[in-house]
């Protein structure tokens, strides 16, 4: 439902949400049978005749599944994250720059796109997401950096921050 104009090969379904190839063959073979989705040339596509597109659409893009301290806690253990800021597609704003903002220092990079895969294979859609080191973000954040600022002075949702990057210092800067 996210992507709702983008075609995907079997391959790739199997890939983003990490499931079983066969399990997911069936699923496809279902999803097409009731014309949610229909295959075009090798590439599945949403079916935008489906019946039940809004509702569906109301129900699982609109409602609030997502245990957001979950995100933050599997965030935290890839190193010494001080900021977790969430906007784009987890508070349901199609036109902001990033989905996820991850600050802090000995941040192992391998660990965070590990997680990164699988809230992409929860939500269904692939996220766009900045990390930064503490000393750089507040650089950036004094030089009023277009992409911070960006991030900062529109709709977000803070998931963890440390009182070294507290909302009055963020503020200020």
């Amino acid at each position: 439902m996210l992507n709702k104009s983008k075609a995907f090969k079997s391959q790739d379904v199997i890939k983003r949400s990490r499931a079983n190839p066969d399990l997911v063959r069936r699923e496809l073979r279902i999803l097409a049978s009731v014309d949610f989705i229909k295959k075009r040339t090798a590439d599945w596509i949403f079916d935008a005749s489906f019946k039940y597109a809004s509702e569906l659409e109301e129900l699982l893009i609109n409602s609030d599944t997502l245990d957001k301290q979950a995100v933050a806690n599997s965030l935290k253990r890839a190193g010494r994250v001080k900021l977790v800021l969430i906007s784009g597609v987890f508070i349901k704003n199609k036109d902001s720059r990033v989905d996820l903002l991850i600050v802090g220092d000995n941040i192992k990079k391998r660990k965070i796109d590990e997680e990164i895969h699988k809230l992409e294979a929860e939500i269904g859609k692939e996220l766009i997401y900045a990390i930064f080191n503490t000393k750089d973000f507040v650089y950036r954040l004094n030089m009023y950096d277009k992409l911070v600022r960006d991030i900062l002075d529109f709709p977000h949702e803070v998931l963890l921050q440390s009182k070294e990057l507290s909302t009055q210092a963020l503020k200020k800067a």
